[in-house]
């Protein structure tokens, strides 16, 4: 049987559509925007976020934990967020963490009290959290350093993890012994009980994991009250504000397509798929309903932790890239590898998530080099290969082929339309747009918001 929907009131509920009538794409509703990142992360989603949120109603975040991190800069104070969305800083907007995402408690509220301080007045009024969503416990947080030290110790290397509990939680959730908001606002005799449960077989595999549970759950008590004016169901407030009135709803992605736990450099990945699917996922979004897919990416290339990276540069490039580019971790500090643009990872990232546009982010750090690589493809025994190599052994193996630009050697920091650009920063530019196949709307060369260059 087909449904449609009514055109005179979108709240109505499916009701059967008359025989052979077909249900309207243009009749599913709102349609959300999405911003992705491109890359192994890093790549500035935070800026093209908070530009979008400044017109948006609703801002949603689809999955991840506080293993993300967006600097914001709105009128010269600067901001951090981890688990909040960055579109909590516009007043008018409502900031909704999906069920997609796992949070951590104590992090969540020492995040918003410490941006209030900043200025981010009345956040809790404008926050939203799914019930359906999954709890990071500080001893998530302590296992993934133990499973860290563990591997180190095994294999010699680890997986460069956030240490934030993000891949434990996960596993939690996937072997159905996780705890959600909606089990913490509920019976909390019988939370307490699978708290207890979840502990005893986390030590039963950690010998050396010590928790302290009643202070544990006192701390847990108190948060749920603080937590619980904020909590609704998030599939039911996602289906209202699609099919409500019109509305402008932004998705914004935590990490990057190179770091999606399906389609990214396995295993040295995150834990959760922040490609275009882990917003239907995430969110409770029908296919339907997804609009604008934004690529972001540097104008080079950044990674932290571990893993291949085809396009690195151990040299004085690196370096300098690192230090132009303030290229340090902001939930961990860590030092990010730097390397030229790898176009191949790009286009990988477009076949998977459909972009419709990209933002260029940071094109300024590359204004003093007097020449600037892109890689353009990778090789492999002397062959070009077509795709993007799943084998991490593979992928260390690849040779990048390279186009090489002059540089411009001019400040493009105080540019603020294209035309303010120099020629050859517009050919780089346009080069990226025609070898990945999707325009370039935004091109970046600042901190700030007023520092986005809109093409179209």
């Amino acid at each position: 049987m087909s449904f449609s929907w009514s055109a005179k009131d979108h709240k109505n509920t499916n009701q059967p559509a008359a025989a052979g009538q077909k249900r309207s794409r243009n009749d599913a509703g709102n349609k959300v925007t999405v911003v992705l990142g491109a890359q192994w992360g890093d790549e500035g989603k935070g800026k093209v976020v908070d530009l979008l949120a400044t017109e948006a109603d609703v801002v949603c975040r689809c999955q991840g934990g506080n293993n993300a991190g967006h600097t914001v800069v709105v009128d010269g104070k600067e901001y951090d967020f981890h688990l909040l969305p960055s579109g909590i800083i516009n007043t008018k907007s409502i900031s909704l963490i999906g069920n997609g995402v796992v949070i951590h408690l104590p992090g969540l509220f020492e995040e918003g009290d410490k941006n209030d301080k900043k200025g981010l007045k009345g956040w809790e009024k404008r926050l939203i959290v799914s019930d359906r969503a999954h709890i990071v416990f500080d001893f998530h947080q302590v296992v993934d350093g133990l499973q860290e030290t563990e591997r180190q110790a095994q294999e010699g290397k680890n997986i460069g993890t956030t240490k934030k509990g993000i891949g434990p939680a996960y596993s939690s959730k996937a072997s159905r012994t996780g705890l959600r908001v909606c089990d913490l606002l509920g019976d909390f005799k019988d939370f307490s009980t699978r708290f207890k449960n979840l502990v005893r077989q986390y030590q039963s595999m950690y010998p050396s994991l010590t928790v302290d549970v009643e202070d544990q759950l006192k701390k847990l008590k108190e948060y749920a009250e603080r937590l619980r004016p904020m909590v609704r169901d998030g599939v039911y407030y996602m289906y209202e504000a699609l099919h409500g009135p019109p509305k402008k709803i932004l998705v914004e992605g935590a990490n990057a397509a190179l770091l999606d736990i399906d389609f990214g450099t396995y295993p040295f990945v995150t834990s959760s798929n922040c490609t275009v699917g882990g917003v239907c996922t995430g969110l409770g979004i029908p296919p339907l309903n997804i609009g604008d897919v934004f690529g972001v990416a540097k104008a080079y290339t950044t990674r932290v932790g571990i893993g291949a990276f085809p396009t690195e540069q151990l040299n004085a490039v690196g370096e300098l890239l690192q230090t132009r580019g303030h290229e340090v971790g902001v939930t961990t500090g860590r030092k990010r590898r730097c390397g030229w643009l790898d176009l191949v990872i790009v286009r990988y990232a477009h076949m998977i998530n459909g972009f419709t546009a990209i933002a260029l982010t940071k094109l300024d750090i590359l204004d003093v080099l007097d020449e600037i690589k892109v890689g353009v493809a990778y090789k492999l025994n002397g062959k070009r290969i077509p795709h993007f190599p799943a084998n991490m052994d593979v992928l260390h193996k690849v040779e990048v082929e390279y186009e090489t630009f002059p540089g411009w050697k001019t400040d493009t920091s105080a540019a603020r339309k294209w035309n303010d650009l120099p020629a050859k920063a517009q050919n780089y530019i346009r080069f990226i747009e025609n070898h990945i196949g999707v325009p370039i709307k935004w091109v970046g060369v600042g901190k700030s918001r007023e520092c986005m260059i809109q093409m179209f």
